[in-house]
């Protein structure tokens, strides 16, 4: 094949590197999109967001079958194959895909698959399945070549009794056990899904609670609810060692003492970035210690035509945030207008139930602002939570001493994700919480327990008036 020349070279199609690419043809440019695999879409489609959910659903599902197990006789199977509880998933995958193309290819975006990897700050060698070779050469480069599972050497991951985040849904049949190395937003993730359909599931991790980044209150609120659905959650334990005992059992040895065995085992310690055949060095880039690429606020490195977007510039690491700083890393090389990128960024966690949190979390206002008002709204006193059985979820809304700056709000419970908006409309828009009381909510809904919370902290506010 003959060089090809680009005005922008996008390495990677996932969450960043499209809306990356899109951008910059938006804009007029000549622009090809570098992706190794066959399918679009990178490990956020292929391997995580879309399967893992898609079990989620099936999950919930079942569980409401348990839950009117009087109405119905309902048991799973004991032999169950995993890909019957992500049914439709290929269609999924194969929509996607093909909707990428069709998006893709309405852009006039140059779809190349095959190994990258620079020979200049300009110029990219292409080596394709058949092992062909060529060169592109371009104005500008955007990495997004996302992450993969960090594999502990402790952890002989195998991928057929040990497996990580990305093997995990590679199972054939449900386990009867399964033991989740780790307490991070995927361990957390799957963990609670296998729990849900009915695997015994234990969790370990070095730390007391899981999903440490959180307030306290929520994190001791998807422990009960991992524990009500019969899980095990083991904090403060280190790992020594795990290994298949070459008969029916994953055996995890514990610095403590402690032996836990159970069928299956994933290992979900951290994700680290794709840049290892991507010859960094050979454009003049280096990554920092913690194998990242480092960017400034325009999402450029130290090459000044050289970007990077997503996994590989380290947190929050959401396929949201990736999204864009892939379409501002563009705007940004090409000199595109745009304004500063909001820091009022939510986080969802898919576990059962839903976590979700905009803004500052009560730990995090405390140290910031001192002393902070802070109101409450559990579901089970909401009447959306009593009539679909959604009890134990919370909404918290922290504010300024003054108890009218809303600095932040946090969700567990189903349709956590979804109510989180409202909240973060509220930061985006510096409104007062106020806001919250004097808007009219849809009687019965979930979202009525912004204004329960709200009504919490005038509450707070004026009791302190009264004592000045």
């Amino acid at each position: 094949m003959n060089d090809e020349n680009y005005d922008m070279i996008v390495i990677g199609s996932g969450p960043a590197g499209q809306k990356a690419a899109v951008q910059a043809a938006k804009a007029g440019k000549n622009v090809a999109l570098v992706e190794r695999s066959k399918e679009l879409g990178g490990s956020c489609v292929q391997n995580g967001t879309i399967p893992s959910k898609t079990l989620r659903e099936n999950a919930l599902r079942l569980m409401n079958m348990r839950m009117n197990a009087e109405l119905a006789n309902f048991k799973l199977p004991s032999d169950i194959e995993l890909s019957t509880l992500i049914n439709r998933l290929e269609e999924v995958l194969g929509e996607h895909d093909e909707y990428m193309r069709r998006q893709l290819d309405r852009n006039n975006i140059k779809i190349i698959h095959g190994r990258a990897k620079f020979v200049s700050s300009i110029s990219l060698e292409i080596t394709t399945v058949k092992r062909e070779k060529y060169v592109l050469t371009g104005t500008h480069f955007v990495i997004a070549t996302g992450s993969h599972p960090r594999k502990p050497d402790n952890i002989p991951i195998d991928h057929e009794h040990i497996f990580d985040s990305d093997s995990i849904l590679s199972m054939l049949y449900l386990p009867k056990s399964l033991t989740v190395l780790g307490g991070g937003v995927i361990a957390s993730e799957y963990a609670s899904i296998f729990q849900a359909l009915g695997v015994e599931v234990t969790m370990v991790d070095r730390f007391p609670q899981p999903l440490g980044f959180l307030d306290h209150d929520l994190s001791s609120k998807f422990v009960d609810a991992f524990k009500s659905m019969g899980g095990t959650w083991i904090g403060e334990t280190e790992v020594i060692s795990c290994q298949w005992d070459g008969i029916d059992s994953v055996v995890t040895q514990c610095a403590n003492g402690r032996t836990v065995k159970s069928a299956k085992l994933m290992c979900a310690a951290g994700r680290l970035a794709n840049v290892k055949d991507l010859d960094l060095e050979a454009a003049g880039l280096l990554v920092n210690t913690n194998g990242l690429i480092d960017t400034n606020e325009k999402l450029q490195t130290q090459v000044s035509n050289i970007y990077a977007a997503g996994d590989v510039i380290g947190p929050p690491s959401l396929a949201s945030a990736s999204m864009e700083q892939g379409r501002r890393a563009s705007c940004s090389a090409l000199d595109l207008p745009i304004g500063d990128m909001s820091n009022t960024i939510p986080s969802g966690i898919y576990s059962i139930p839903e976590l979700s949190a905009v803004g500052l979390s009560e730990t995090q206002a405390r140290k910031q602002y001192g002393e902070v008002l802070v109101g409450k709204a559990h579901f089970n006193e909401i009447a959306r939570g009593q009539i679909s059985g959604i009890q134990n979820g919370m909404l918290k809304i922290v504010c300024d001493e003054q108890g009218k700056k809303v600095l932040g709000v946090m969700i567990v419970g189903e349709g956590a994700t979804e109510l989180v908006h409202i909240g973060q409309m509220a930061l985006l828009a510096r409104a007062e919480v106020d806001i919250f009381v004097e808007s009219i909510f849809n009687f019965p809904t979930l979202a009525e327990a912004y204004r329960v919370a709200a009504l919490s902290i005038i509450g707070q506010r004026s009791a302190c008036s009264n004592v000045y």
